[in-house]
């Protein structure tokens, strides 16, 4: 190869040169002073550079709209109707009736005086101080002393873990502790099954959570002391983060991806369902035990169906398990009805469509690798405000249920059914509009709804209930939104520990709404004023994050670095090629003998 040199910093080539076929670009560039030919790779349909974004086509090509889409999703669907029954069970199963001391045995018989609050009703936690045998005094002006024989309960809730354990008075918090248990074992459980699931798989996980759910969930009906039944929500909240993450990971990388947006709602109207169902079975079984049995056992039907739910293709290639994900495939294009369309898939296509993902996945992730790119370190802390506002501000209004003023079987069937209409707004907006527009505005609504309580009398109970309703709403369609968006936004060898870290912030944010209403002591507008900012500032951190919609799952943390413009744009050498307009040509369309 001839070569001139010239008084610059670049060799260039002779314009008669022979090119290679290599099947290369080549760009004719002039510049003042010489010309040149600049070699350039092309990319192929089989350079792996591009075929990250073409395995999902591959994929979509035999599992596109069919039977198989149903049963999946039904498969899927059926357990999270137990998930609302779990999540929600202690509204029933820990439901604390009017009470107040039991007489001591020695009383005397006749009326039971009790000392009254400055409410003017009996205090329930205080009974008067009466000498052995002594008659009841007339007044109620008398010493108070605590209930030192226990306490005797309304007959209108029959049975809770609060009457059969007394977690009253200075008991009340090891109710409230059980429930913060439960969400401690969920947090913990996104962690660890997170990771665990990238690592051996979203099925084994799923069904294993599964288990896990029937077992402790069924156990606890029968926990004979407090601290079993606590230990035994814990490993029921684990398992449940397991269920979810595996569920939403499952969707995602199963479905099409126009799909995605309505299957991802459907499967949430399913727990919606559930919050239907829950007050129905409560009215029926008011026996907690019975009614914690009765909400458990059916998960061991889920864990034996959960053997026809396929393991995720993406998976099973990126963990070198390449033809059995060729076998799984074939199996859905016949279910579906294309079997031509399996049987043209080779396994040699199903490599070379992955071959880049291939061998980087032999690298092994970690929480730091959501963190390891200026990309993925802005959607990670986007994504973890808005689920921690979510999760933040939607358990604000989870705790305050009891300001409604109703029954308390009624109350939850208004919030499970404001759900209905929420998410079906949300999966038409996310199809439209996009996931970016939805999510930023469903954070907006609930921040704006639950700061307007700041304004609103509290005699008004209509109108503060119509404002707590629609916050809930617009909290729900950001849960399904952010479900769907998070797994689309994370590539798939480090999904399920991104879907991890998000169900760990939702968590926090859950657990820290409690502490916030604390300082309703100091004044009352104050828990509305941090909750309503902080959802209003999930809002604003959802503004930096890319959309998603229409667009293929990214495989690879490189394929996430794409979105940004500038990696979009070639670099250049600012003096090599200054003021050098190039005209592509290809060389096989291209006669460049000698001259």
């Amino acid at each position: 190869m001839a070569y001139i040199s010239p008084p610059g910093k670049a060799q260039t080539q002779l314009v008669g040169a022979e090119l290679p076929d290599d099947s290369s670009c080549w760009t004719l560039g002039q510049s003042k002073a010489f010309s040149r030919i600049d070699h350039q790779p092309c990319r192929s349909k089989s350079d792996p550079a591009n075929s990250a974004m073409t395995f999902a086509k591959l994929v979509d090509s035999v599992n596109s709209k069919g039977p198989f889409q149903f049963l999946l999703m039904v498969l899927m669907g059926f357990p999270i109707l137990g998930l609302a029954n779990h999540n929600l069970l202690q509204i029933f199963t820990a439901a604390t009736p009017a009470h107040h001391c039991r007489p001591p045995p020695n009383a005397s018989v006749g009326p039971w005086v009790l000392p009254t609050g400055l409410n003017g009703k009996p205090e329930p936690c205080l009974r008067f101080v009466y000498p052995p045998n002594a008659s009841l005094p007339n007044d109620t002006r008398g010493a108070t002393e605590p209930c030192l024989d226990g306490w005797a309960y309304s007959v209108g809730i029959s049975n809770s873990i609060v009457t059969e354990w007394d977690l009253v008075c200075k008991s009340n918090k090891l109710k409230e502790m059980s429930q913060s248990m439960f969400m401690a074992g969920t947090l913990v459980g996104g962690i660890v099954l997170g990771g665990l699931s990238d690592r051996f798989g979203r099925k084994p996980i799923l069904s294993c959570s599964y288990l896990l759910l029937a077992a402790s969930g069924s156990g606890a009906a029968f926990s004979p002391s407090f601290p079993v039944y606590t230990v035994l929500r814990f490993l029921s909240g684990f398992s449940i983060a397991g269920i979810t993450l595996s569920t939403v990971i499952l969707n995602v990388e199963w479905m099409p991806t126009r799909l995605r947006a309505i299957t991802t709602v459907g499967l949430g109207y399913f727990y919606t369902i559930g919050q239907f169902i829950l007050p129905g079975l409560a009215y029926v079984i008011p026996q907690w035990r019975w009614l914690q049995l009765t909400v458990s056992v059916p998960l061991f039907a889920s864990f034996l169906s959960s053997w026809w739910i396929p393991e995720s293709i993406r998976w099973m290639v990126l963990s070198g398990k390449s033809l059995k994900a060729l076998k799984i495939l074939r199996w859905v294009a016949a279910f579906n009805g294309k079997k031509e369309e399996g049987e043209k898939l080779s396994l040699e296509e199903l490599k070379l469509t992955l071959q880049k993902e291939i061998s980087l996945a032999k690298a092994k992730y970690s929480v730091a690798d959501l963190f390891r790119t200026p990309i993925l370190r802005r959607v990670t802390f986007c994504l973890s405000l808005a689920w921690f506002a979510t999760g933040f501000a939607y358990y604000s209004l989870a705790m305050g249920v009891e300001e409604f003023g109703v029954n308390l079987y009624i109350l939850q069937l208004i919030f499970g059914g404001v759900d209905i209409p929420a998410k079906f707004i949300t999966v038409v907006s996310m199809s439209y509009l996009g996931r970016h527009t939805t999510e930023v505005m469903a954070l907006v609504l609930a921040g704006g709804s639950i700061l307007s309580l700041i304004f609103v009398p509290a005699d008004l109970q209509i109108l503060r209930t119509v404002l707590a309703v629609f916050g809930k709403g617009c909290l729900s369609s950001s849960f399904s939104c952010l479900f769907l968006y998070t797994s689309e936004l994370y590539p798939t060898v480090i999904r399920q520990t991104g879907m991890g870290i998000s169900n760990l912030l939702t968590r926090l944010g859950s657990m820290t709404a409690p502490l916030v209403r604390i300082t309703g002591e100091f004044h009352s507008f104050i828990p509305n004023v941090i909750f309503g900012t902080v959802a209003i500032l999930g809002s604003g951190a959802s503004l930096f994050l890319p959309e998603t919609l229409n667009q293929p799952l990214p495989e690879t943390i490189d394929d996430v670095e794409k979105w940004s413009p500038r990696a979009k744009e070639p670099k250049q050498d600012p003096e090599a090629e200054k003021d050098s307009p190039r005209i592509p040509l290809q060389t096989c369309a291209l006669d460049l003998g000698p001259s």
